[in-house]
């Protein structure tokens, strides 16, 4: 008996991982704004110093 692939020759199929793939790369575009100034705001507060008293 055959193996049927995951990504066989169905148009069908085929759309849906196109639209799943889309939706995660749309999250993901979302979430580098986010985790960039994460980064920034991490770099500057380890780049600052609290004068001792």
């Amino acid at each position: 008996m055959a193996r049927v692939s995951v990504m066989d020759n169905n148009p069908e199929k085929r759309s849906e991982w196109r639209a799943i793939f889309y939706v995660q790369a749309r999250v993901a575009i979302l979430f580098v704004p986010v985790v960039a100034s994460l980064l920034i705001i991490a770099a500057l507060a380890g780049t600052t110093t609290i004068p001792m008293p």
